[in-house]
């Protein structure tokens, strides 16, 4: 009697007005069961098996099958272009601009997935859905609403089997990376690829519920649900989220490096077994002899190739992006500490990113102190489950370099960030300190969010030093040591206190520069109430600007 008064109140949630401890509802399909886990805050409450009567809106998610439609249709729609007629355009674009269908899903632009817009009809719908055996709600272009609530086990079912999901998951990304001011993306890394919902909570109309659905970046379908809306669900719950989720590898191997093994380092040999052996996949455990007299004991899977070039023979690996950044870290690094580690897999993966030349469907770079040293054998577990957790991540705006103890702008080191992940800093602080102009994007869509503002950074800079003694002399002053100076697409000059940014215009008017001056003192400032203090802060912009 009472598994069943149990099962009847996980049947409401997660739009139960109930206690502010209410726990956050996460549903996952595992071989071959489906599991639910309740999460509070900062940990798990419980685990079960998920029951058939768990239901849950539909919320944003019904976006996420009209773009699988679009995407596996080969659909050739046209960008939704803003007019400023629709208060929905807000998910979408500014008056006057558009946007296309991947940053349609990822913001949520309902309008551009409108069936009508899309001339899509309720027989081509049923049809498409009906041969790939999907659920009757599914298949009913009418129940296609956020309001709709359906089973969340044969939701996970449609997810493992969505067409068009490695798509997806590549796209979905962003939502990670856009959500909580980057706070998400540093607590989660790369792990989640998923469609944010919201809806009215059940009995409380003036509250809401939310949560999201997709993919872990093995391709392993999830539903998370609980109180409040999908953006707050996210950033409250993502420290916990972190304990629960596995570090399990990408699936997709479509994503090849080919490395030039031991580039500066002319072959001599390749034996096995005391027998030297000819061109061709190696598998198992091999001695290489270098022309300068070194040996050195490698071990393939398959990956490795010997090539006869002329009187040279040289090694190729064939990898996985994923088992590339495994093996440079494990090669120039060490996978601990973690957040250390998880931090030069990011630099790691964006080296690659920026210099590696294209070979047919491959990427190709070589093993050299010059570019990357990648290890000649499979990387530890250790070092697979780092880049896992970082799976697509790269950082756009500057070009990434790293050394093993040398500091420099733009360039991370190794031995500076073991200091900063052994202090307690994670790493996309890590990456920040080292990186102040670049922001962590996805591979496949390198966008960074601060377009720098070299002559406005470059004024601040000299005009610091002036007010250095007048604003020592302040009290709650704290003189910055990292910015950056961003361009300002719209809207009025702020800071990122997170990522310690400043946007604005620019710096030619007295206006622009003022406007500097009062964004930098609010950084400044931070950690003291004066930084607060708006009439204050515009009165000591204007003493040392004008005065």
């Amino acid at each position: 009697m009472l598994r069943r008064w149990t099962w009847l109140c996980l049947c409401l949630l997660p739009g139960l007005a109930t206690a502010q401890d209410e726990p956050l509802h996460l549903a996952w399909k595992t071989a071959p069961d489906s599991e639910l886990v309740s999460l509070s805050r900062t940990q798990v409450v419980a685990r079960e098996p998920l029951s058939p009567e768990l239901q849950a809106p539909l919320g944003s998610i019904w976006k996420l099958f009209v773009y699988a439609w679009l995407v596996d249709t080969g659909a050739q729609e046209p960008a939704y272009a803003c007019q400023g007629k629709s208060r929905d355009e807000v998910y979408c674009c500014s008056a006057g601009g558009s946007i296309a269908r991947d940053q349609a899903l990822v913001r949520s632009c309902g309008l551009y997935f409108e069936p009508a817009r899309l001339q899509l009809s309720a027989g081509q719908w049923r049809d498409y859905w009906q041969a790939r055996q999907a659920p009757d709600w599914l298949q009913d272009l009418d129940r296609l609403q956020p309001q709709t609530r359906v089973p969340v086990a044969q939701l996970l079912q449609v997810l493992a089997q969505l067409p068009a999901q490695d798509t997806a998951r590549r796209v979905l990304l962003d939502v990670v990376l856009n959500a909580g001011d980057g706070s998400v993306v540093g607590a989660l890394g790369g792990r989640l690829r998923v469609k944010t919902w919201s809806w009215l909570a059940e009995h409380d109309p003036q509250s809401r519920q939310g949560g999201f659905a997709g993919w872990l970046v093995d391709g392993t379908p999830l539903w998370v649900g609980g109180r409040g809306t999908s953006q707050r669900v996210l950033k409250d719950y993502a420290q916990a989220l972190d304990q629960v989720l596995p570090d399990n590898p990408p699936v997709d191997k479509d994503r090849c490096v080919q490395v030039s093994l031991f580039s500066r380092y002319p072959l001599k040999s390749v034996s096995r077994n005391g027998q030297p052996v000819g061109p061709g996949a190696l598998q198992g455990d091999y001695r290489v002899v270098f022309a300068n007299g070194n040996q050195l004991d490698i071990h393939s899977a398959g990956e490795l190739f010997l090539q006869q070039e002329g009187l040279a023979q040289r090694l190729v690996a064939r990898l996985d992006r994923e088992e590339y950044v495994a093996r440079v870290l494990q090669r120039e690094a060490s996978s601990e500490p973690r957040e250390a580690a998880k931090a030069l897999a990011v630099a790691i993966r964006t080296y690659l990113l920026q210099n590696a030349e294209r070979s047919g469907e491959c990427l190709s770079i070589d093993d050299s102190s010059s570019r990357q040293r990648v290890a000649p054998r499979p990387a530890t577990t250790e070092a697979r489950a780092v880049a896992a957790w970082t799976d697509g991540l790269v950082l756009a705006g500057t070009q990434v370099t790293y050394h093993s103890d040398l500091q420099a702008p733009d360039k991370l080191s190794w031995q500076q960030a073991v200091e900063q992940a052994g202090a307690g800093q994670r790493y996309d602080a890590i990456l920040l300190h080292a990186y102040p102009r670049a922001s962590l994007s996805r591979w496949d869509n390198p966008v960074a969010s601060c377009e720098p503002l070299p002559a406005a950074q470059d004024w601040l800079m000299k005009q610091r030093r002036r007010w250095r003694q007048p604003l020592e002399q302040e009290v709650g002053y704290n003189e910055i040591s990292q910015f950056a100076v961003c361009r300002l697409g719209f809207g009025r000059p702020y800071v990122d206190r997170e990522r310690q940014r400043i946007y604005v215009r620019g710096v030619l008017s007295l206006q622009d520069r003022l406007d500097l001056t009062h964004e930098y003192l609010h950084l400044a400032f931070e950690a003291h109430p004066n930084g607060q203090d708006e009439t204050y802060i515009e009165g000591l912009a204007r003493h040392l600007l004008l005065e």
